[in-house]
């Protein structure tokens, strides 16, 4: 059986292929994963929902696509990311048509639940392409697979434009028929990476006893639940705030989940070359800085876009950083610790959204709200320099 230096040295083609359709696979499935996010406005007025309720519709996706992603994770470690990846495109195919007939928000959120498994497969990507590229390149490689994170933009700049043109059903239609069609070319020109049969689940949970991987999924805890949190938050902040319409707040949000996602191999390739580490306290730093903008901007529309595209490039740079060290926490079990890793920071994507709707429904205020993602960027500020910084803790050397 080839090990995974043998397919780092091997078939150029193989790998890059691994890359590209690893990638564009998991853009699709992001699409789904965040079907809702742009089409919040109209779904709540046709489920007639509250503030609340449209919070909680659009965190449930992201609790299904947060925790699968653990053993989504290990079974791409033991049976191979191809199989893993068509299965559960094959999978979100039942949800997405299920949206298409819900008449009551009871069924909408069993749907919604569903079709967060969409979000495992940033599991099955980065584990998937990893194999694939020498350790020395796999900041760069997992940030480019990591790109996948575009679907959230092109699901805003797309599904409210074909909700408006051709109903809210035709997005649906459209989603099953790019997922079918990424199930075709994955079957087709992808080839399997190798695995070890013998690998056992006890084997690939020993990685929760590592404590590296509890801090790096802590820190992306805040980094990527930023992402995912705002990436469904801004329309609802524009459109709430700033009367902004549902195509030009949708337009918005892909602004930022883009600069998130573009950055992110930038970040990961700054990572290959510079300690990690010393990044991560700067883009912490940053997050905080940037928050506090935010928090002080809602009378201002300008000022609000100014914070945002700062968050977003400080939380996709950070995304970027972290998963440089993932590989490193324990060999042959990348796709467990993306697993844990994914798990928490999609858990960052989930609370959020519950609780600034709570906040807000309770004091009328979405300014609480930001002030506890501050606080959080400190808390991880602290940890990572009394851990990392000042301590004889080191990931990558």
């Amino acid at each position: 059986m080839a090990t995974q230096q043998d397919v780092a040295h091997g078939s150029r083609y193989n790998a890059y292929m691994a890359l590209f359709m690893a990638t564009v696979a998991m853009i699709v499935c992001f699409m789904s994963w965040s079907n809702f996010a742009p089409l919040s406005a109209q779904v709540a007025t046709m489920f007639h929902l509250s503030v609340g309720q449209k919070t909680l519709l659009l965190a449930t996706p992201v609790l299904l696509g947060s925790i699968m992603r653990i053993p989504v994770g290990i079974l791409s470690d033991k049976y191979g990311g191809k199989k893993v990846y068509i299965i559960l495109m094959v999978f979100i195919l039942i949800p997405l048509f299920m949206i298409t007939k819900v008449h009551t928000f009871g069924m909408l959120l069993v749907a919604a639940l569903l079709v967060g498994m969409a979000g495992t497969s940033f599991a099955v990507g980065v584990s998937y392409a990893s194999v694939w590229f020498p350790p020395e390149q796999q900041g760069f490689a997992l940030g480019i697979v990591a790109m996948g994170n575009m679907g959230n933009a092109v699901a805003a700049l797309t599904l409210p434009k074909i909700s408006a043109s051709y109903g809210f059903t035709a997005v649906y239609h459209f989603l099953m028929v790019l997922t079918v069609i990424l199930i075709i070319l994955f079957a087709i020109f992808c080839k399997e990476m190798p695995t070890n049969k013998e690998k056992t689940i006890s084997g690939a949970l020993s990685v929760a006893k590592e404590s590296s991987t509890w801090y790096l999924s802590l820190f992306y805890f805040l980094t990527f639940g930023l992402f995912v949190s705002f990436t469904n938050l801004t329309p609802v902040f524009l459109g709430d705030i700033f009367g902004v319409n549902a195509v030009t707040a949708g337009l918005y949000s892909a602004l930022f989940a883009a600069l998130c996602t573009l950055i992110r191999p930038v970040g990961g390739s700054a990572a290959d070359h510079l300690r990690p580490m010393s990044m991560l306290q700067w883009v912490f730093i940053l997050i905080a800085i940037f928050s506090a903008v935010i928090m002080l901007s809602f009378k201002s529309q300008a000022i609000f876009i100014i914070g945002i595209v700062g968050t977003g490039l400080a939380a996709g740079w950070g995304n970027g950083v972290i998963f440089k060290m993932v590989p490193y926490v324990s060999k042959g079990n990348t796709g467990a610790v993306t697993g844990f890793v994914g798990a928490v920071g999609g858990l960052g994507g989930f609370f959020p959204p519950l609780v600034v709707g709570w906040i807000k429904g309770w004091t009328g205020s979405y300014e609480i709200g930001i002030a506890l993602l501050i606080i959080t960027a400190l808390i991880c500020w602290y940890v990572l320099r009394r851990r990392f910084i000042k301590g004889d803790v080191h990931i990558v050397q």
